[in-house]
């Protein structure tokens, strides 16, 4: 990582084109510096894989603020600290099973080890001030959407036909040393509804649902809304035309690593999500999930990537006419806007995919071209009342991390924007259908 001594001035008025224009950020080059890129948060959100396709106004600073503060958090020996102490109060419950005893205590071990002497390797080097164009590690003068990182080599697998079929070869990831780890590494501390996790599980019969439940570590049948005796993680491909859930064996034999590297990533991960959990239990959220990703380097490990309110699951619970609701502030609430409100077009974006996994097709091809014919409808505006909730959400977090606000008047301010989305979708006749979804 490059030290405070050694960054340029990089004002954003100076910047070229973007290198990358994706569906929520732009990356840039440094001019002169061929390992630092400059990444630009925007207000565009995306799900379902089909790109940006709705603003919320503000949440660019929102979303590049708590990227600046966890990832300077991350850095610092004192948040491992924090996790390895929390970690061992559940080793020390005495409800704890053997099972999530022998798990937690080998998190203590390896990659831990290391962070709580001197902190977590990250891409990030800082943020821009947005008039001076200095890169610093606290929060600048004139916060910017505009972070500094580190840049690493990005290699995607070549889709390969077989047979009428296809694969995908990532031979060229045991053929390099410093990239970008091929891999999205899923941490859940619980089951959320609508889960893949759930999904599988309902799809098991009676007896192997009881090894999946062992294999968890659950003492009763899984169920939505409940939390796990310890984390769990899922692996999917990064560089497909569409994520894909991968096996333990098959995610070892595409990271390029050999097992027990691969494994200290598996660990980052699982400790990272502990370093967030501990963040959003400050004001009354909970964390169910979150998303890594990594960067190697000479047998070094980084987290990389963007790290926002996007990247994880969080909620709190609400008490209304006799129901027991969830409340997202995270992308979920966007997922839930569209499948309740523009049910619809979700409908035509699932057949879309079905299309796409069959054929090899990119996914947003199969579907922009089945919108242009009129087969399903184009993608709908979202009400802009809903967009003000989310952005109101994401500023709270953000004054949170900052430390500008007290945890106590946090939590009373994102417990009222959430009462405001669940009467948004009430006002309109929708409460029922919002219920189903998020109703435990």
């Amino acid at each position: 990582m490059s030290t405070t001594t050694d960054l340029p001035v990089v004002r954003p008025s100076d910047l070229g084109p973007p290198i990358y224009v994706g569906s929520v950020q732009r990356l840039y080059a440094v001019p002169g510096r061929d390992d630092l890129m400059v990444c630009e948060t925007t207000n565009a959100g995306s799900v379902f894989d089909v790109g940006s396709i709705f603003d919320i106004p503000g949440s660019d600073v929102a979303r590049a603020t708590f990227r600046h503060a966890l990832y300077t958090r991350m850095a610092q020996p004192k948040t491992w600290i924090k996790v390895r102490e929390a970690i061992q109060k559940e080793i020390a419950k005495p409800e704890a099973s053997a099972e999530a005893r022998a798990f937690l205590e080998d998190l203590l071990v390896g990659p831990l080890e290391k962070m709580v002497v001197s902190g977590a390797n990250t891409h990030h080097t800082g943020m821009l001030d947005s008039v001076t164009g200095e890169i610093t590690a606290g929060m600048p003068e004139n916060p910017s959407t505009f972070n500094v990182v580190r840049r690493f080599p990005v290699m995607k697998p070549v889709q390969k036909p077989i047979l009428g079929s296809f694969v995908y070869d990532y031979s060229m990831f045991y053929q390099a040393a410093t990239y970008v780890i091929p891999l999205e590494y899923i941490v859940r501390f619980g089951i959320t509804g609508g889960s893949s996790v759930l999904r599988k599980y309902a799809s098991l019969s009676d007896a192997d649902k009881k090894t999946y439940e062992n294999e968890l570590g659950l003492s009763q049948a899984m169920q939505a809304w409940q939390f796990l005796p310890r984390p769990i993680f899922d692996l999917t491909s990064k560089h497909e035309p569409e994520d894909r859930n991968v096996t333990k064996q098959e995610a070892a034999l595409m990271s390029g690593m050999e097992a027990d590297a691969f494994v200290s990533t598996i660990k980052l991960s699982l400790l990272g999500a502990w370093a967030v959990r501990q963040l959003l239990d400050e004001i009354g959220l909970l964390l169910w999930d979150i998303k890594w990703e990594f960067a190697v380097d000479e047998g070094e490990f980084f987290f990389v990537d963007t790290i926002d309110t996007d990247s994880f699951r969080a909620t709190a619970f609400l008490e209304t006419e006799g129901k027991k609701i969830v409340l997202h502030y995270n992308k979920q609430s966007m997922r839930d806007y569209y499948k309740i409100a523009e049910a619809t077009w979700f409908a035509g974006v699932n057949d879309a995919k079905k299309i796409a996994s069959k054929t090899g097709t990119p996914f947003t091809k199969v579907l922009k071209e089945g919108q242009a014919e009129g087969k399903w409808p184009h993608t709908p505006v979202v009400h802009p009342d809903f967009l003000a909730l989310q952005a109101k959400k994401m500023d709270i977090i953000r004054q949170h991390v900052l430390g500008n606000t007290e945890p106590e008047a946090s939590k009373a301010a994102l417990r009222e924007v959430g009462e405001a989305e669940v009467d948004f979708y009430r006002q309109r006749g929708l409460f029922e259908e919002y219920c189903k979804a998020n109703a435990i």
